[in-house]
């Protein structure tokens, strides 16, 4: 059973900026909830080097109809050249807390 929602994965430098992320989702209507983690270390490959750097991974609540524009506020107000930015399908989930979702990103779309 498909649901019209997305969890968006998306990590940011550092709690400041995951939080000024965070609340201008919420505020915008774009998310009805973003978790703020603790900090993960992230080992990737960027311009032909190994790196690693500590990160804070945020879990955005959303749904299909509006991952444009959370696409749209990550790119603008993200500090990295290129942000991490991938939403997972939500396939299923408690019935209430999926309509609470939805109703949050649909008041202010």
């Amino acid at each position: 059973m498909s649901t019209p929602l997305l969890l968006i994965l998306c990590t940011v430098p550092d709690r400041e900026t995951a939080l000024a992320l965070s609340k201008t989702l919420v505020e915008k209507g774009l998310a009805a909830c973003v978790n703020v983690t603790t900090p993960v270390t992230s080992i990737y490959q960027w311009q032909g080097q190994l790196e690693q750097s500590e990160e804070i991974l945020l879990l955005i609540k959303t749904t299909k109809k509006q991952y444009q524009n959370v696409e749209s506020v990550l790119r603008t107000e993200h500090p990295y050249e290129l942000p991490e930015i991938i939403a997972v399908p939500v396939e299923q989930g408690l019935n209430g807390y999926l309509n609470w979702v939805e109703r949050c990103t649909n008041t202010k779309a």
